[in-house]
């Protein structure tokens, strides 16, 4: 079994689509650990704040296929993939880490490149693996956390 970790966002009808991706995932996969949801202000473009998550499954699927499933439950949510990424989204999940592969082909891109660069992804990320290391860098996602915390606000939020 492979351990897999997956950002989800979302920003129209948020609370809805989080928890109903939520209930997909735990249909299809095993093993599933959850972060806190996190609220955090569209980056790129001006839009509804988004809430985050952070998901660690286990899996036997190939990434190629994890990434397909994925893509499904955007599409069963209502996702129109277009080619401006800058917009407000029904569902959002995006494949951070197949265990410690890394590659660059055929628009698999392991590990993803957000999980550095956002705190939406990167804060819930160190809150269920905060120990577990970056495959490229070798340095933890604690350790990521504690450069990235002060440049972006997020906060903590709660599904009713």
């Amino acid at each position: 079994m492979s351990r897999v970790f997956v950002s989800i966002g979302s920003n129209i009808n948020k609370e809805h689509n989080l928890r109903s991706c939520l209930n997909s995932l735990h249909q299809i996969f095993r093993n599933i650990q959850e972060s806190s949801v996190y609220q955090s202000p569209a980056v790129g473009f001006k839009g509804d704040d988004f809430y985050n998550m952070v998901v660690c499954l286990e899996t036997s699927l190939t990434p190629e296929y994890v990434n397909k499933v994925f893509s499904e439950i955007e599409k069963r949510h209502g996702r129109k993939r277009g080619k401006n990424q800058f917009i407000s989204r029904e569902l959002d999940l995006d494949l951070l880490l197949y265990d410690d592969l890394i590659t660059d082909k055929d628009g698999l891109c392991l590990p993803h490149k957000d999980l550095t660069l956002y705190a939406f992804v990167l804060k819930p990320m160190q809150e269920i693996a905060g120990d577990l290391r970056h495959p490229k860098t070798g340095v933890s996602f604690s350790e990521l956390w504690q450069h990235l915390e002060q440049q972006t606000p997020i906060q903590r939020v709660s599904l009713s």
